[in-house]
């Protein structure tokens, strides 16, 4: 996309008109509807059977698909109004606003199906059947190619493809839910909606967790606002550095997030708090064993990470720096960022959405009122390091109250594995910060310095892949050493997680 739109007005209005339904998407769909859908759902299921959860599915999924219907229908024709909103720069900038309202008129109609994938993949979820679900982003990404393969074989203005692309995207990837779903014994008919008292506990559920994320969604515009009043470059350093945080976040964060909910749902509903305790433990065991490390190798990575990833073209030796050192202070916050992942169904498994709300309401505040301090010394990295701190402050909390309730306590293995997944760390980054000391000294300014250009792409890429697989086997090697992690323990992870045709 970024080679055939470029970064001009045509990019501008695309990349806006496909962020407008995914904004709803965050707030209303994915977490919100997850949080309170599958816990009842799973509640149903275990205690009524299949026939009553089915039917209590499709009367949710009859609901929102109304809902949906008129919002969208409403925001389509109030689009030039909606979009000055999020992007009132538009306005100064003649025929943008129409051409942006063009786009998100033809790609919001994915707001639609994207929701109803939501709760299709919380259904899936429920029956601990994930990969389904998990693949439909490839879906939207191969569409979103061919438009743009459609677009340069055809003349077609490649936006305009794109934005398409993006609307067929959200059928095809309802299409695709609805035969797994169908092939799980879970076919969502269509049935009259009715507000039936189920699904308006469903309803009251899901308030909280829409407020919780329209905090969330609040704290990611303050902090823009705020990096706009540092310097000129600061929001891209931040947007760049988080691009890499967000790796191992979405890749772990996420991954356990969903799959420990139905399974921490299912405990509470068969009354075996042991076994939801055990599933917290372990969930909490696995966020430390990969987050601890990755957070070690992106502190100590972050400027040749930078330097491999970014540095060609327009991006400077300058920008370069900063989007490292925004790295590295992110990077200090990424286990907690994992770990609240981890925390939050502990509340939801137990049909709990307001308390995590609440803390994340204490968190941005607190984010806030760090970046308004920091910035004023540390420029755009005092607003990386506030946004970390914040995240531990909202993991601690959530880890805290789950104690006090005796939802959280930590076991043996645990209690004996954590010290010594933080010694592989810390010896993981004493290798890694060796080695890039002899390289440089071998091979000169590889990833460069303050004010010196990286070398060839080539060698700077070779350079990084070379310091990362020393990071991952020096780690592998004294945790398996030293009892911190057990071959076992991997393979097991692949035995308990099935796939759809295991099930």
């Amino acid at each position: 996309i970024a080679g055939v739109l470029g970064a001009g007005l045509a990019a501008d209005a695309f990349l806006i008109a496909f962020q407008f339904p995914n904004l709803f998407r965050r707030l209303f769909a994915e977490g919100a509807f997850s949080a309170g859908f599958v816990p009842i759902f799973s509640e149903i299921l275990e205690k009524e059977g299949r026939d009553k959860a089915l039917r209590f599915a499709e009367q949710s999924f009859a609901v929102l698909a109304t809902v949906l219907f008129f919002f969208v229908l409403v925001m389509m024709v109030a689009m030039p109004v909606a979009l000055f909103a999020i992007a009132p720069g538009f306005s100064n900038i003649p025929g943008q606003m129409e051409r942006a309202s063009e786009l998100a008129r033809i790609a919001f109609p994915y707001l639609f199906f994207i929701s109803l994938v939501s709760l299709q993949s919380g259904v899936l979820n429920a029956l601990d059947r994930f990969a389904a679900a998990a693949a439909t982003p490839i879906l939207l990404n191969l569409t979103l190619i061919t438009a743009v393969l459609f677009a340069l074989s055809s003349g077609m203005d490649a936006s305009v493809a794109l934005a398409w692309g993006v609307a067929l995207a959200g059928v095809i990837q309802f299409a695709w839910l609805a035969w797994r779903v169908r092939v799980a014994g879970m076919p969502l008919g269509l049935v009259r909606p009715r507000l039936s008292p189920r699904v308006r506990q469903l309803l009251i559920r899901i308030l909280p967790v829409v407020f919780g994320a329209s905090l969330y969604q609040l704290n990611l515009r303050i902090d823009k606002i705020i990096a706009t009043l540092v310097s000129v470059g600061a929001v891209s350093w931040l947007y760049f550095a988080d691009r890499v945080n967000q790796l191992p976040l979405g890749v772990i964060g996420v991954g356990i997030g969903v799959a420990l909910l139905p399974m921490l749902s299912r405990s509470i509903q068969n009354d075996n708090p042991e076994e939801a305790l055990r599933a917290q433990n372990r969930a909490i065991e696995i966020s430390l064993v990969l987050t601890l490390p990755a957070a070690v190798g992106l502190l100590v990575l972050a400027h040749p990470i930078a330097a491999a990833l970014y540095e060609r073209g327009a991006f400077t030796v300058s920008d370069r720096q900063a989007v490292g050192a925004a790295l590295a202070a992110l990077a200090a916050g990424l286990p907690a960022y994992v770990l609240i992942k981890a925390l939050v169904p502990g509340f939801f498994g137990r049909q709990d959405t307001a308390t995590p709300v609440k803390i994340s309401a204490v968190a941005m505040i607190v984010n806030i009122a760090l970046n308004l301090i920091l910035m004023r010394s540390l420029g755009h990295v005092g607003i990386a390091l506030a946004t970390a701190i914040s995240a531990w402050l909202n993991a601690g909390l959530l880890g805290v109250v789950l104690v006090r309730r005796g939802h959280l306590v930590s076991d043996e293995r645990l209690t004996k594995r954590l010290p010594r997944i933080c010694l592989a760390s810390v010896a993981m980054g004493a290798a890694v910060w060796i080695g890039l000391t002899l390289l440089t000294d071998t091979f000169g300014s590889l990833f460069g310095a303050p004010g010196i250009a990286s070398a060839a792409e080539l060698p700077r890429a070779l350079g990084l892949t070379s310091l990362i697989i020393l990071g991952v086997g020096v780690y592998g090697g004294v945790l398996l050493a030293t009892g911190g992690a057990a071959l076992s323990d991997f393979r097991s992870l692949r035995r308990t997680a099935p796939t759809d045709e295991a099930v």
